[in-house]
């Protein structure tokens, strides 16, 4: 089974490149030239804009913008109740110095 992947692991690689490079390039040459006038390209340079395209705008670990993997597994968040808002809100009283506000029992 390890030979199997071994083998088929670098022809799935380079199909995937060389599907990639096609499509930049035939959307290139269909929608660019017309559009503005620009230059056609050709397999190689298509393949170098998408290399670039990923360094710049989606990295190449799935790093790019948008919330950490930690995040998007947390799930929905249940909204905090009035008493744990309080203590909250107490918490961060005492750590500003505002030892009287931090008082229970006082109105906020």
């Amino acid at each position: 089974m390890k030979k199997k992947w071994f083998i088929l692991a670098p022809v799935a690689l380079a199909a995937f490149v060389w599907l990639g490079g096609e499509a930049v390039e035939h959307l290139w040459n269909w929608i660019l030239p017309q559009l503005f006038g620009w230059r056609e390209l050709t397999f190689w340079q298509a393949l170098g804009l998408l290399a670039l395209c990923r360094i710049l705008f989606g990295g190449w670990g799935g790093h790019g913008p948008g919330p950490s993997r930690s995040r998007r597994r947390a799930g929905p968040h249940e909204p905090m109740t009035p008493e744990e808002r309080e203590k909250l809100r107490q918490g961060i009283r005492s750590r500003d110095g505002d030892e009287e506000a931090a008082q229970p029992g006082e109105p906020a």
